[in-house]
């Protein structure tokens, strides 16, 4: 589809399900875009984090976007993240993406190389050359060990080379900046999932919340809430959102890393819903236990959502 002029709205970072034994799950990952469009979401970011990107073959990656862009037939804007640690990479995946039918793509700055924030620069300068389709940064100081600065945001903005921003950094006072020197038309969408109401209040354009997948209806009743003004109402949304966000700390730290709990927490949920067949991680990922499965439920049923 043409992506409309600024991507707003609630864009989730869609899971990827697995089979038991590590493939790509297509009937699941089908039901759980129509969980998402159904809700009235406003477009769908695969091969993100939340997507398990890091730990997906090329091949999963392929299948992943070739699956949720046909399913979806153009219905809703499709970002995929073009992620990889250098940009002859990135570029690989990110024509791979399109030609399965991506409308957009989303890049970290490189990793694991060091690199120097002139090489930064220069890596989404000819990202935006060489992708013949819109290309939004991401930033992820977590795992990328890159922190995006306001001013290369603003530059890249008013020059073209960047169509958007998807900051998952929680600096706010950077994201402020980011959106006082961003020229009119630049997306910037926030991936906190707990201080949503905050960002779109800085005037930020729309979020790409990972506990979307499990209560997509939340988020988009948030959005709404802060577009019609009635900010005490998106408060108290916002704080249902933050009680149910504990279930990424479900997983013990003695045993898992904070992935495995949050995206084990998110595929468990989307699992006792009822949405997906098996909550399967990507190896070397860890399962959570059934009391911590146990956990997830009862935070599902304390906010409504069993």
């Amino acid at each position: 589809m043409t992506l409309p002029d600024r991507l707003t709205g609630v864009i989730p970072p869609v899971c990827t399900p697995l089979t038991p034994d590590g493939e790509v799950d297509t009937a699941s990952l089908v039901r759980l875009v129509d969980h998402l469009a159904d809700a009235g979401v406003d477009g769908l970011f695969v091969l993100g984090s939340t997507s398990e990107v890091a730990f997906l073959t090329d091949a999963q990656r392929r299948t992943v976007t070739e699956t949720v862009a046909g399913h979806l037939a153009g219905q809703l804007p499709l970002l995929a993240g073009a992620i990889d640690m250098t940009t002859p990479r990135v570029l690989d995946h990110a024509r791979t993406a399109l030609a399965a039918g991506a409308d957009a793509v989303v890049a970290t700055a490189p990793f694991y190389t060091r690199t120097h924030p002139a090489e930064i620069e220069r890596h989404f300068r000819l990202l935006a050359r060489h992708v013949e389709a819109p290309v939004l940064a991401y930033d992820l100081p977590v795992s990328v060990h890159t922190k995006l600065t306001a001013d290369l945001v603003t530059a890249l903005a008013t020059d073209g080379a960047l169509a958007g921003l998807k900051d998952s950094s929680g600096d706010l006072g950077t994201l402020r900046a980011i959106l006082i020197g961003a020229p009119e038309g630049f997306a910037v969408l926030t991936g906190s999932e707990v201080t949503v109401d905050a960002a779109l209040l800085m005037g930020a354009h729309g979020v790409v919340p990972g506990l979307g997948n499990v209560d997509p209806h939340g988020y988009v009743s948030l959005v709404r809430r802060c577009a019609a003004g009635d900010w005490a109402a998106a408060r108290a949304e916002q704080e249902r959102l933050v009680a149910l966000f504990a279930m990424v700390d479900v997983g013990s730290p003695a045993r898992m890393g904070r992935g495995s709990s949050a995206l084990g927490a998110f595929k468990a949920a989307l699992r006792l819903r009822g949405v997906i067949d098996h909550p399967t991680l990507a190896e070397p990922q860890v399962a959570l236990s059934d009391d911590e499965v146990a956990e997830v439920a009862r935070l599902l049923a304390a906010a409504g959502l069993l």
